[in-house]
């Protein structure tokens, strides 16, 4: 397990480098790529199961201590994330599957890596965490009616079966291991360690499936979409800061909801739009993967030198290790 979590911490530490890669892979290897693409919803399932097993109760204990941030930042995630991708996409007068793409990236729930992010940035990690995991839970309800809502004009949408297919990729899994951490303790907290590989490996298939799925796509609309997609990610970090300053809510935990905000599971993302739509419209989620982990490390960077104002609540190691 010694060679296991030493071989975690570098693909953590790695994981913005090795998700464009993922892509390059995808662009020159288009074929093989894109066969693995019928499979992105168990390959997401099994990211959310491990997620569900960095879970513990006492995760939403914060809730209760700091109501204000939580409500803050999940309202800030359902809100100018969707409104945002859609915007943007119009402004940029993208084809119908592209705006269908980016609306589901803006409703998508917090990002699986964001929790590292946080903690390497010196936020509340607390905050991150009760964010990711009530987004998370939220998003078989919330993430169709968003998309119903901003997307249906342009392309018919079945919000009960985007309703099945987020229970059966996120919430069944999240809450199986949930369940286990709570009933075999023990034998998950000893491969706690090796979920980072878990996370970071199916992130970066489900990337390169997509993009070899969209390679022709990616060469002739590329630039365009890589545009919006990075404006999308960095106004959602700097609108999350504005509100929590807004609001008036501690240093640290205006860091979170800046990067709960701004980063988003872009995998859900791909993977609905794979099930539901056409390849084209899992592209957005696909380059959002890769850009966000690199504004997130960035973010990170910047942020690790400066120590907030406030003092941090102890950092939460074990959270960190949410990939």
């Amino acid at each position: 397990m010694t060679v296991i979590k030493s071989i975690a911490d570098v693909v953590g530490r790695w994981f913005a480098l090795l998700v464009l890669a993922g892509g390059v892979v995808g662009l020159l290897a288009p074929a093989q790529s894109a066969a693995v693409a019928p499979h992105i919803p168990l390959l997401l399932g099994v990211i959310m199961f491990g997620m569900g097993l960095t879970m513990r109760p006492v995760d939403f204990a914060i809730v209760a201590k700091h109501p204000r941030a939580v409500i803050l930042g999940v309202v800030a995630q359902y809100t100018v994330m969707p409104l945002l991708g859609f915007g943007i996409a119009h402004l940029f007068q993208l084809p119908p599957m592209l705006v269908v793409g980016m609306v589901l990236v803006g409703a998508a729930p917090g990002g699986t890596s964001s929790n590292v992010i946080v903690y390497l940035a010196r936020g509340d990690v607390a905050l991150s965490v009760a964010m990711t995991s009530i987004s998370t839970l939220l998003a078989p309800v919330l993430t169709p009616l968003i998309v119903l809502g901003l997307a249906g004009s342009t392309l018919p949408v079945s919000a009960g079966d985007l309703f099945l297919s987020i229970v059966q990729m996120v919430l069944v899994p999240v809450v199986a291991g949930l369940l286990l951490r709570r009933f075999a303790t023990r034998a998950v907290e000893a491969v706690l360690p090796a979920l980072p590989l878990v996370s970071v490996t199916g992130i970066v298939v489900v990337v390169a499936a997509v993009v070899g799925a969209n390679a022709d796509a990616v060469l002739g609309t590329g630039l365009l979409l890589g545009l919006a997609v990075v404006l999308h990610n960095l106004l959602g970090l700097g609108i999350g800061y504005a509100a929590g300053a807004v609001s008036k809510v501690p240093e640290s935990a205006r860091r979170a909801v800046s990067i709960e905000v701004g980063m988003q599971n872009s995998g859900l993302a791909a993977a609905l739009a794979t099930a539901h739509f056409a390849p084209l419209a899992a592209l957005p989620g696909a380059l959002f993967s890769v850009w966000h982990n690199v504004s997130g490390a960035i973010v990170a960077t910047l942020w690790a030198r400066r120590v907030p104002k406030d003092t941090p609540p102890e950092r939460d190691t074990a959270s960190a290790t949410r990939a």
